[in-house]
């Protein structure tokens, strides 16, 4: 195994450049076979992955009995994460053309969680000159060119109200009349719905071509909503890392306090063991407004620089896997980064089981 893992580091290095160079003595397996989540050797069908992040898309569709042909993702730290999971370094910036010139021709699905960006001259229904600049208009120019046979969108909930509106029908007529995809009314999904203890509603936008004679689509129903934090929290005692010091608590209650005599809501928040926790997310109170009790801790000395002590009362955040399982990674999802960086990474992450859901429901469709 040390072997194997010199030359994974060696791969990393190296980059995208060594993808169709790097081999191994000994007659060791294939790159893919080192990896927890290969391809599947005889696919039911193919699908490429836009905007991956560290590949959620991925996995589901993967556990669909999918291959992808082609992942990009510009973030480094997310291109490490993919890589130790999948085996594949994705290209990067989706705008170069040489990056769009990589994609294949034939597949079946196309994917993707684009940012949501304004439209500068949204509703003058202008097509792709409205869109250009954004980042769907790349995903449009490439459905354009490669015209597969469905597309699966992930986006904010947001998405149905950006520019009151504006921004998610620039999309749809562009998808609709431009590309002469049919696209059923996009729906928003609670991940919470699909067996995770987590209220995280989305807007998916799907579609078919139109030679498919596709002219209805059905989003899937709820299938579980039972699951609650106690169904994901860690099996063991963590680090005291994840405990809050005495005098971060503190002034997150005053902050609290104060918001609430403004009448606002603001502040952070726990998750009892029964509960369901907030949407996770990058930046602000993302962490603090799913801290939870546990009071399995006994070493309460610090390991790193704190004001304050550990506190005594059990408030801690939820770790990086509890996140990862928040969003319905497997425990086997390797995660090769820090810890701050595996939280945006999982906060960014689309929910597996509820983009599963849909696809079975796509599928259906098109094979």
């Amino acid at each position: 195994m040390k072997e194997i893992e010199e030359y994974r580091t060696d791969f990393w290095k190296g980059g995208k450049e060594l993808l169709e160079t790097v081999s191994f003595p000994n007659g060791l397996l294939p790159l893919g076979v080192l990896f927890p989540f290969p391809a599947p050797a005889s696919p039911r069908f193919t699908f490429i992955d836009l905007f991956a992040g560290i590949g959620g898309f991925r996995l589901a569709l993967q556990n669909l009995g999918g291959k992808c042909l082609f992942s990009s993702e510009w973030d480094k730290a997310a291109q490490q994460t993919y890589y130790s999971n999948f085996g594949e370094i994705p290209y990067g910036d989706i705008t170069r053309e040489e990056v769009k010139s990589a994609i294949p021709f034939n597949y079946d699905l196309l994917c993707a969680g684009f940012p949501c960006q304004s439209f500068s001259l949204a509703g003058k229904k202008r097509g792709f000159e409205e869109a250009r600049g954004t980042l769907f208009f790349d995903v449009a120019e490439i459905l354009r060119r490669t015209q597969p046979k469905a597309f699966f969108l992930e986006n904010v909930k947001g998405l149905m109200i950006h520019e009151k509106g504006k921004t998610l029908q620039t999309i749809l007529r562009i998808l609709r009349e431009e590309l002469g995809y049919y696209v059923p009314e996009p729906e928003i999904v609670n991940a919470r719905n699909f067996g995770l203890p987590q209220n995280r509603e989305r807007v998916y936008v799907v579609g078919f071509r139109k030679d498919l004679g596709v002219d209805s689509f059905s989003y899937p129903s709820a299938t579980d909503t039972s699951k609650t934090f106690a169904d994901i929290k860690e099996r063991v005692v963590v680090s005291s890392k994840y405990y809050l010091s005495t005098q971060y608590l503190c002034s997150l209650r005053v902050h609290k306090e104060r918001h609430l005599s403004k009448g606002h809501g603001f502040g952070f928040e726990i998750i009892p063991d029964n509960g369901v926790a907030n949407a996770i997310l990058v930046g602000g109170m993302g962490r603090e407004r799913n801290l939870v009790i546990d009071q399995r801790l006994t070493d309460f000395r610090p390991v790193t620089n704190i004001k304050g002590e550990v506190n005594r009362e059990g408030i801690r955040r939820m770790t990086p896997r509890e996140w990862a399982r928040l969003q319905g990674f497997p425990d086997d999802f390797l995660i090769p980064v820090s810890d701050t960086m595996a939280y945006k990474q999982f906060g960014n992450s689309v929910a597996i089981p509820a983009i599963q859901a849909t696809a079975v429901e796509i599928l259906k469709n098109i094979l």
